[in-house]
């Protein structure tokens, strides 16, 4: 019965896997909705089964547009407002790409500087106990095989050997 039950709520298009499909309402519907509630004419229950919304939905709807009605009558306020937003973030943006030049000029130093020096120094930059930064990672920055890191020579063993 159930199987049954399944493929006519597909056919009908109401249902997907067995949940509701979501009917997304534009700024236009809503308004239309609210002042529907607005006036009074129907209760919330047969408004809500009237427009295929939720009680919450309609409360919501209502609640945000009672709180933005002002702004119909003075428009000015909302593009001021907006025009303020623009340019602090104008003004954030600016000083982000200004931090982010500086800190690019830095890095292209850097790679310089450690392109000038031999391989027994750049080894020698490698810190095993950076938490943030493994060793592979340092060894792409400072262009250097891993595996020399860990490399003995076997001429090195054998004057250490020698020595002792």
């Amino acid at each position: 019965m159930f199987p049954i039950l399944v493929v006519l709520l597909f056919q009908d298009g109401f249902y997907q896997m067995g949940r509701k499909k979501v009917r997304k309402f534009s700024s236009v519907e809503k308004t239309k909705i609210v002042l529907d509630f607005l006036k009074e004419e129907l209760t919330l229950v047969e408004l809500s089964s009237k427009y295929g919304v939720t009680t919450k939905a309609l409360q919501n709807w209502k609640h945000q547009f009672m709180e933005n009605a002002s702004l119909a009558f003075d428009p000015s306020k909302v593009v001021s407002v907006y025009k303020d937003e623009i340019s602090h973030l104008k003004d954030e943006n600016d000083a982000l790409a200004k931090a982010l030049g500086k800190t690019t000029v830095k890095r292209d130093w850097a790679v310089g500087r450690l392109k000038s020096l031999d391989l027994l120094s750049k080894k020698g930059l490698v810190e095993s106990k950076l938490v943030h930064l493994p060793k592979a990672r340092q060894c792409k920055l400072l262009s250097i095989n891993r595996s020399f890191l860990y490399y003995k020579s076997s001429i090195e063993d054998t004057f250490n050997r020698e020595e002792q």
